[in-house]
């Protein structure tokens, strides 16, 4: 008879919004126990359903955790998860990893020495019409990739307050962007605006270019009543749209049959071809990203977000900010 795989005993510390879908997925995972959680607010949403509620990392840590997911504002995350790595519990940081590039550094570099397990809770990764965008985008459906859009905007959330919409948004769409071309970022330039009121910026365009070629171009704003995410990606036989609020995902294809109507053939120059929406598996993306996690800390073959990875969109999100100051084309 096969031995049971061991229990993992789970902590969670941080239990506004995020931190009660993770309470609720953690729950749901085979070989995961949530054992205590942690807010110095308490538990005002009602998340811990008769587990221990600790005040901060250190009481948490007392609870012997295997892992923990950390789920407070971006400028704890630095503090939280040095502390983690320094009791030896693996950790799933929320997005992004830190405030800034020294911190993300100090992160990675922590969690590897420590030879822990180190992940970030760039979601985006796990919605289905991207998975499947990327797989297609292997496949070389496209062919030559030339140019990835996304736009991202909706609403004020609330809930941020230490972070503007750059480090907040934009880094779905800058790891998203990277992952799914499998290219990194080496330039961006960008424009940004405050129109809210806040010290933080409220919305941000930006133009980026990949080491492969492809230009990027990324809008997203909190201004909207309006909630939109897609990502457009096109090649040189077409185009993929992923909307990863529906998890739908269609594909465009440049025409095959030439147009006999000479003048909008010459006016479209691409023309139109088959439109293709496909079919797709739609799990819960944080429930996938959650198992990836687990797998990873179980020694398992999996596919997370590393933190070293996580400190690269970091990068990037300076980047576009330190071109939104200075009105240049930033390297990275």
């Amino acid at each position: 008879m096969a031995a049971a795989a061991p229990v993992l005993r789970a902590g969670l510390i941080g239990l506004g919004m995020m931190g009660r879908h993770h309470a609720r997925v953690l729950r749901s995972l085979d070989d995961v126990e949530l054992v205590a959680v942690a807010d110095p607010g308490g538990d005002v949403h009602g998340v811990a359903a008769g587990l221990p509620v600790e005040a901060d990392i250190a009481s948490l840590l007392k609870h012997r955790l295997d892992l923990c997911v950390v789920a407070v504002p971006t400028a704890l995350h630095e503090d939280v998860g040095l502390a983690l790595a320094s009791a030896g519990v693996h950790a799933l940081i929320e997005k992004p990893l830190a405030s800034d590039v020294v911190g993300a550094q100090r992160l990675a570099d922590a969690f590897e020495a420590a030879g822990l397990v180190g992940a970030v809770g760039h979601i985006e990764r796990y919605n289905p019409s991207l998975q499947t965008l990327r797989a297609h985008l292997e496949g070389g459906e496209l062919g030559a990739i030339y140019q990835v859009i996304t736009r991202r905007q909706g609403p004020f959330p609330n809930r941020i307050a230490d972070v503007g919409v750059v480090k907040d948004l934009a880094t779905h769409d800058i790891d998203l962007t990277a992952w799914v071309t499998r290219s990194a970022y080496t330039s961006v330039s960008a424009r940004v605006a405050y129109k809210s009121g806040r010290q933080h910026e409220d919305l941000v365009a930006a133009v980026g270019q990949l080491a492969d070629g492809t230009i990027t171009n990324h809008l997203v704003n909190w201004l909207s009543p309006m909630k939109e995410r897609v990502t457009i990606v096109t090649g040189e036989r077409g185009c993929y749209v992923a909307d990863t609020l529906t998890a739908d995902l269609t594909l465009f294809r440049n025409a095959s049959i030439p147009s006999e109507w000479d003048q909008i053939a010459r006016f479209r120059g691409v023309s139109e071809g088959d439109m293709i929406r496909y079919a797709i598996p739609k799990p819960e993306p944080l429930r996938v990203e959650h198992e990836a996690f687990r797998d990873a800390v179980l020694g398992k073959d999996s596919d997370i977000v590393t933190m070293r990875q996580g400190l690269a969109t970091v990068a990037v999100a300076e980047a576009v900010l330190q071109s939104a100051t200075t009105g240049t084309t930033v390297a990275i």
